[in-house]
């Protein structure tokens, strides 16, 4: 793959009159609360191209961009009516329910089902994913390698991040508008002090831990490891 060419991938499908290509990410499954949100999205090869040289020519990884970089391409690529994208989510209970890797597969599966036509080929981030409904490609840092899953990173983040934000107006007094339901001090301290929310993810060991100890069932050593 010739160095910095984001597009490598996307042309490897082109060259084979694959006409859309997908690039599939997903934002939250670290976190102690809220959902695992995907997003999918195909750019038209001519528009790619230009997009590259020009209004998302530092799009990466999202990790890797600030929060107003962040918004802002997130809000030009809403902007582009020939970008098709595709939002799924997993909550909570689902997770809960089927474990996060499973969780974030369905997510994937959801978003791709949710694109305005049916892709022929999708580039996915990370390790093989199970479900996508056609033939995908896995790319190990996809993210920081892919222009479409560059993309689909920006939109799961900003997407997810606006969905924490409802629910800190929801649930106030757990801080989720700023650590987005990652495992922060002030997070743990807020499941002692308040327990759960049914945004939790109560199979998470950190959540099942902060119940217990709020039950009593947790030595007082182990609860000092805990803190």
């Amino acid at each position: 793959m010739p160095k910095n060419d984001l597009l490598h991938y996307e042309r490897l499908q082109w060259q084979r009159n694959v006409a859309a290509v997908a690039g599939v990410d997903e934002a939250g499954r670290g976190p102690l609360a809220g959902p695992v949100v995907a997003a999918a999205v195909v750019f038209p090869a001519a528009v790619a191209e230009a997009e590259l040289r020009g209004p998302l020519a530092g799009l990466t990884d999202s990790k890797q961009l600030g929060v107003v970089d962040r918004e802002q391409y997130f809000g030009h690529l809403q902007q582009l009516a020939v970008v098709d994208i595709g939002i799924g989510v997993s909550e909570a209970a689902e997770i809960d329910r089927l474990n996060i890797l499973r969780a974030t597969h369905l997510a994937m599966a959801r978003a791709v089902d949710a694109l305005r036509i049916k892709p022929g080929h999708i580039l996915v981030d990370g390790l093989p994913v199970r479900g996508l409904p056609v033939v995908s490609t896995s790319i190990v840092k996809g993210d920081s390698l892919s222009f479409s899953i560059a993309a689909a990173s920006v939109v799961a983040k900003v997407t997810r991040d606006g969905l924490m934000v409802r629910l800190d107006a929801r649930y106030p007094g757990y801080g989720f508008a700023q650590h987005k339901g990652y495992g922060t001090a002030f997070h743990m301290q807020a499941l002692l002090e308040l327990g759960c929310t049914p945004e939790h993810r109560h199979s998470f060991r950190p959540v099942r831990e902060a119940a217990a100890i709020r039950a009593g069932r947790v030595p007082a050593v182990q609860q000092e490891l805990f803190r």
